[in-house]
């Protein structure tokens, strides 16, 4: 694993966020090319009944995180899109928690890149585990 963090990755994520991102509320804290870290607060808007994290919203954190991932290993002239994601639900998070989330390469490819997403519950506990393949375009 290479040690390429420097304040300039995580600037780059948080000075142009997707707007689904902003909608969200996810709020990147840590990015490197071999691991990305977020946290969300659970908001009434982003739950089900009873007052939990929506399976999808859990769902796009992961997303989120893979295509920003993605992106920090790119070559210039490419972009990315995701072309399969599968989630293992294991743990409610509740209203007004905050999930944590860790994204880190599984499979870094010149067409495609593998990530996996863990996110945690306040207590540790993790509550889902997402694997994600990003397709990688154009001319790089």
């Amino acid at each position: 694993m290479t040690d390429n963090r420097s304040p300039g990755h995580l600037e780059n994520l948080l000075a142009a966020p997707a707007p689904y991102v902003e909608f969200l509320g996810l709020r990147y804290t840590e990015a490197s090319p071999d691991l990305v870290k977020a946290e969300l607060e659970v908001r009434p808007e982003l739950c089900t009944k009873p007052d939990i994290l929506h399976g999808g919203a859990v769902m796009s954190i992961a997303d989120a995180m893979g295509g920003a991932a993605t992106v920090l290993n790119l070559k210039p002239g490419t972009w990315t899109t995701t072309i399969e994601s599968k989630t293992n639900f294991l743990a409610a998070v509740p209203l007004g928690e905050t999930a944590y989330a860790e994204c880190r390469p599984i499979h870094r490819g010149r067409t495609t890149m593998v990530w996996e997403t863990t996110i945690r519950r306040q207590d540790g506990k993790t509550a889902a585990v997402v694997t994600q393949t990003q397709l990688v375009l154009g001319k790089g």
